[in-house]
């Protein structure tokens, strides 16, 4: 694959830039021919594919910030010259080409572009249906800016199948990939995981965890609960699950008082444990599916724990290992909580809603991880580059 100077490369970003506003009126009024044939049922979907000047704006402050960022290829990792002579130097290099899958979000054609695009890769976008008109016009903008820069259109390619196209392309690709980031719930995951040939990063699915200590403050409790849980349903770093532990002081008069707070904010309510004896009149847990699922709505399931460790052993089991939280105020119990919990981001009296590539200083991210090779949490700039060793000699050879 070509090596692109970053001059040449924040050229391009530089179109983008330019272009995503020339054509703002044609790219808002193409997610509008989206937004008309959805079935506004799936309110999280729906809040997913909306495209507006505020989104627009956005989309044009994630490549201005990408293309502030240092060029993440080509940087030494380490340096040695060996006692033999021999000089090996490891540096920082291209995936090669990257196919992301995901649903609904038009921004997601410009942040991983960038992010793929300013790291050296090729990217394939395979958006979802719903959001095909939006996405056929931002890929336009994009081979705009690389024509204008004097680059090849196959930099950035949209891709167009259905599923069963999509299997044959994961089982038999008709150009070379490298990486495939699926970026969306089980069943995605899952059929990727079971057809491609090549590595899978996985990410987008949420069921958040928060362990509410015996040790916590309640007024924090309930302001970082609320907010993890309602300012952003559709978003995979929202509150899912809570477990409060029955030895919190004045626990019945604190649940209920957590229950007319959520009832208040429009938020369903599911009961298990203590709890559901605390509140007879909310709906209880009948499956126990239900703790692997992602609400992606304006739901909760509460239940009561009797320790810590049995906090840990619930978490640990059922979610999703992306984001969990305790609120407590015993600095050694969060810190035990945050070392045990396997989870790409675990959190200490804050909302979950904080596992963003731009609110954890990555910036624009890809995808969050919720794999352990090669990177867990924000896929930012500096994530989308593999290494590669550079080994120097003078007719060495091995004795």
């Amino acid at each position: 694959m070509q090596l692109l100077s970053t001059d040449k490369k924040n050229a391009v970003l530089e179109s983008m830039i330019n272009l995503i506003e020339e054509r703002r009126k044609e790219i808002i009024a193409a997610n509008k021919k989206d937004l008309d044939t959805f079935d506004r049922d799936d309110q999280a979907l729906y809040d997913r594919l909306v495209v507006n000047d505020t989104k627009v704006d956005d989309m044009k402050r994630a490549v201005q910030e990408v293309k502030n960022q240092e060029d993440p290829v080509g940087n030494e990792i380490s340096n040695i010259t060996l006692d033999s002579g021999l000089k090996i130097i490891n540096k920082t290099d291209p995936f090669g080409t990257i196919l992301i899958i995901y649903e609904s979000r038009p921004d997601v054609t410009i942040e991983a572009a960038v992010l793929a695009f300013k790291a050296n890769n090729k990217i394939l976008l395979k958006g979802g249906k719903e959001a095909f008109h939006s996405n056929e016009e931002l890929v336009k903008c994009w081979h705009m800016a690389l024509e204008q820069n004097g680059l090849a259109k196959d930099w950035i390619k949209m891709l167009v199948m259905n599923r069963q196209e999509t299997q044959s392309f994961l089982m038999k690709p008709t150009e070379k990939l490298d990486l495939i980031v699926p970026r969306g719930g089980e069943r995605l995951i899952d059929f990727v995981k079971q057809y491609a040939k090549c590595a899978v990063l996985i990410s987008g699915r949420g069921n958040n965890f928060m362990y509410v200590s015996k040790n916590a403050d309640w007024t924090k409790t309930v302001k970082v609960l609320i907010n993890a849980k309602t300012d952003k349903i559709s978003g995979c770093n929202a509150l899912d699950k809570v477990l409060i532990d029955d030895n919190l002081p004045d626990f019945n008069t604190k649940v209920k008082d957590l229950a007319k707070t959520l009832d208040s904010a429009g938020v369903e309510t599911l009961v298990d444990g203590k709890v559901a004896e605390v509140l007879a009149n909310h709906q209880k847990l009948e499956n126990e599916s239900t703790w692997y699922e992602e609400f992606l709505a304006m739901k909760i399931l509460i239940t009561s724990v009797n320790s810590q460790e049995e906090a840990h052993q619930m978490i640990n089991t059922y979610s999703g290992k992306h984001s969990s939280v305790i609120l407590t105020e015993n600095e050694t119990e969060a810190k035990r909580f945050m070392e045990e919990i396997d989870s790409a981001a675990v959190y200490h009296n804050a909302s979950t809603r904080f596992t963003d590539g731009g609110q954890m200083g990555v910036g624009a991210e890809l995808a969050i991880s919720t794999d352990k090779l090669h990177h867990r949490g924000p896929l930012g700039l500096k994530q989308l580059v593999t290494n590669k060793y550079y080994v120097y000699g003078d007719a060495h050879i091995r004795e």
